[in-house]
């Protein structure tokens, strides 16, 4: 599911109902006004947040006096977009280093929030950067955390540092020596967590701050917890000045709305979010970029980072000669396979193309694991020949190798009717002819 789908519908319904009219009166403005309120309240923005916006896109519609103009639609969607930047944040508010290394990172948040995992996340994510990370296991009380912390740093080859069931401040203070030793560029903590707020972790919380002096204090919280999300956000702000809110799950079955509401209740950005399971699914959080999703304009600059992640400029180049040359063949069709699997959810990453989110409704385009494998399968079992000239291999041939990737020759016909499809619709895209089938 996209993020803020149900929502960015909701709004894109009341916007389409403005389009064609010559210009709006101040009651329709405020009926529209009324709908959006009641989209936000739906996606689960909390009710003063959702109160003052719309008080404040009314109050700028009026007071720059556009209802009467040819475009007042688009002036008023204008002002909405600008109000939910601003309400989310303004701006990407990135990551703060120290000036003396190592920069320390404190992790905290309620347990099932997805906290350690984020850690290890946020460990792969700053070594894309060249730093050397070091994560610290300090959740002592829960069974199995700090197996779980190694099992995570394994995952993103990421040293672990741990001394058991002692002093989460001890253990902290003896990792930022460590770290120091070994020329750790930053330490990651992976503090104790919760079911419910309580006086006993905040003081274990409170204690580490302390000692440690962390250049930044991140909350993990868990979006699909929707308001709760919230008071636990400004709950934690308020006992330990946290710099930053670190959002999960906001692929899942969630409305969003504290994405929305988080910031101008507890005044601390979001930096980053979650978006799946995978320990690559951690994206910087972009206020102006998250707005032109919400209002179905696409995320370009989102789509082309993702892509630059997953294939490198040579790779690209090389691709588009071998278009370019007609000599893209079934090894290359396997590489961007694997290297759109790295890029995710194809249907999220097409919501990202301006004007398609609502063109997706309903569409069910998710990456199939198992059918990549039985791809992956049935090339392989190819001569190399035949992965260069897929036009040799006839009925013979597509039985062994039907037989040799353990599928069966309808599995093989499909893939080669799916490669050739691929072609000509990169022979169109080269040429400019290419039109998105919806």
């Amino acid at each position: 599911m996209a993020i803020f789908q149900n929502l960015s519908e909701k709004l894109n319904h009341v916007f389409s109902k403005m389009k064609n009219k010559t210009g709006l009166t101040e009651l329709e403005l405020k009926e529209a006004m009324r709908e959006v309120r009641m989209a936000l309240l739906e996606a689960d923005v909390n009710f003063v947040v959702a109160r003052q916006f719309i008080n404040s896109v009314t109050e700028k519609a009026i007071g720059q006096n556009i209802l009467k103009g040819l475009n007042s639609t688009q002036q008023v969607i204008k002002i909405v977009n600008d109000e939910l930047i601003e309400l989310m944040g303004s701006k990407h508010s990135k990551l703060q280093m120290s000036d003396k290394a190592p920069t320390v990172y404190m992790v905290c948040g309620l347990q099932g929030a997805g906290k350690t995992t984020m850690c290890g996340k946020l460990a792969n994510l700053l070594k894309k950067s060249n730093k050397k990370v070091l994560l610290v296991a300090c959740d002592i009380y829960r069974p199995a955390a700090i197996k779980q912390l190694q099992i995570v740093g394994d995952s993103v080859k990421t040293e672990v540092y741990q001394e058991g069931q002692v002093a989460p401040v001890k253990i902290a203070l003896n990792a930022i020596d460590y770290a120091r030793k070994n020329l750790f560029d930053i330490v990651i903590i992976d503090t104790a967590g919760r079911l419910h707020i309580d006086e006993t972790l905040m003081l274990e919380l409170r204690n580490i701050k302390k000692e440690v002096k962390p250049t930044e204090i991140l909350l993990v919280v868990d979006s699909m917890l929707g308001q709760d999300s919230v008071i636990v956000a400004q709950t934690f702000n308020n006992e330990l000045d946290i710099t930053g809110v670190i959002l999960t799950k906001l692929d899942g079955d969630t409305r969003g709305g504290a994405a929305l509401s988080i910031k101008a209740i507890s005044g601390k950005p979001i930096k980053y979010v979650g978006i799946g399971e995978k320990m690559t699914d951690i994206e910087p959080f972009h206020p102006e970029r998250m707005a032109s999703r919400i209002l179905g304009m696409g995320d370009v600059l989102t789509l082309i980072e993702k892509a630059q992640d997953a294939i490198s400029e040579e790779e690209a180049l090389k691709l588009a000669k071998k278009i370019k040359n007609k000599s893209f063949d079934l090894n290359d069709y396997l590489d961007q396979i694997t290297n759109m699997r790295k890029m995710g959810n194809i249907q999220d990453m097409l919501a990202m193309i301006p004007g398609m989110s609502g063109k997706l409704r309903g569409a069910n385009l998710n990456i199939d694991e198992k059918q990549i494998e039985r791809t992956r399968a049935i090339i392989l079992s190819m001569t190399l020949e035949e992965r260069k000239n897929p036009h040799i291999i006839k009925a013979s041939r597509r039985r062994r190798i039907a037989l040799g990737s353990g599928t069966n020759v309808q599995d093989v016909n499909k893939l080669l009717n799916q490669f050739e499809q691929t072609k000509d619709m990169m022979r169109k895209m080269q040429s400019g002819k290419f039109k998105m089938p919806f």
